[in-house]
C-alpha cells in the first residue's frame, strides 16, 4: 500500500497497481462479510457496475464467501435499451459476478417491458422489505455515485428509487467506458438507487482506479462537502473506505 489516511470519517487506501487494490478491496469486503454472517442469517448487498470494478469483482468471486447467504442489488440502470444488450448494467453484472456465484437472490431494476416508474416504487419497497447492509461502488469522472449526477444529486433526497437525467460527462464517460461507440448512442436517462439508501448502508466499499477518475477523487477528498460533488458525502459516513490506484490518487497523494 503507498498510503493509508482518513478525511474527515472516510479511510482513505492508495495503490500501486489496480491488481492490488482490488485485491485488498475484495480481500477486506471477504473479511468483513464473514464476520458480519456470525450474527446475521443474510446480507444485503448493492453492486455497482463499470469497468472501475473489475478488478475488484474478479478477486471477489475467488475470496471466501458464503455467496448463498448474499441478496443482490442492483444501483443504477439505463432506461431505453433492449433487455439484452450489452451495455446493461444488470448485462454487466450478470457476466461479470452474478452468474459465477450462486447468490441467494439477485434483485434486478428491470424486467421486460416495465414501467420505469413501476420499476422505481416496487425497488423502493423491496429495499424497504430487504434494508441494505453493504455498497461496493466507484465514483464517476463527475464525483457521481450511481448515477446520482451533481445536477439530481441530493443527500436528503425523499426517494429511494428515481429517474434521472444523465449530464454530459456522465455520458461521455459512457463511451470513454467502451460500453457506447457515441455519447448520441447513449441513453439520456436512468433508474438509480439515490444517495440516502447508498449511505444509509452499514459499510461502504468504494473501488475508483485509473487517472481518468484523478480529478473527481481531488474534488471528493480536497473540497467540500456538497451535492456538486456528490461522492464527497463519503466523508460523513463512519464505515466507509475509498480505494485508489497511484493513478486516480495522483492529485491527493
Amino acid at each position: 500500500m503507498l498510503k493509508l489516511f482518513k478525511k474527515d470519517q472516510l479511510e482513505i487506501k492508495v495503490f500501486d497497481t489496480r491488481a492490488e487494490m482490488g485485491l485488498i478491496a475484495s480481500r477486506d469486503a471477504a473479511e468483513y462479510i464473514q464476520k458480519e454472517l456470525k450474527t446475521k442469517n443474510e446480507l444485503s448487498i448493492v453492486f455497482a457496475s463499470a469497468p472501475s470494478q473489475n478488478d475488484f469483482l474478479s478477486s471477489l468471486i475467488e475470496q471466501d464467501i458464503e455467496w448463498n447467504r448474499i441478496n443482490a442489488f442492483h444501483m443504477d440502470e439505463f432506461i431505453g435499451l433492449t433487455e439484452d444488450a450489452p451495455q446493461g448494467f444488470g448485462n454487466f453484472l450478470k457476466s461479470k459476478i452474478f452468474d459465477k456465484i450462486q447468490l441467494k437472490s439477485i434483485n434486478y431494476l428491470f424486467k421486460k417491458n416495465e414501467d420505469p416508474s413501476i420499476v422505481c416504487q416496487n425497488y423502493s419497497r423491496l429495499l424497504d422489505q430487504q434494508p441494505i447492509d453493504i455498497v461496493f461502488m466507484g465514483i464517476g469522472e463527475n464525483a457521481h455515485i450511481a448515477f446520482n449526477d451533481p445536477h439530481v444529486a441530493l443527500f436528503n433526497d425523499p426517494e429511494k428509487v428515481k429517474i434521472v437525467s444523465l449530464d454530459l460527462i456522465c455520458r461521455k464517460q459512457q463511451v470513454n467506458d467502451g460500453f457506447f461507440a457515441s455519447v448520441d448512442d447513449v441513453p439520456t436517462h436512468a433508474i438509480t438507487l439515490t444517495i440516502p439508501v447508498l449511505v444509509g448502508a452499514k459499510r461502504i466499499f468504494c473501488i475508483v482506479p485509473a487517472p481518468s477518475k484523478a480529478k473527481a477523487i481531488k474534488a471528493v477528498v480536497s473540497g467540500e462537502i456538497t451535492e456538486k460533488y456528490p461522492a464527497s458525502v463519503l466523508r460523513t459516513h463512519r464505515f466507509a473506505t475509498l480505494y485508489c490506484d497511484k493513478d486516480s490518487a495522483k492529485y491527493i497523494l
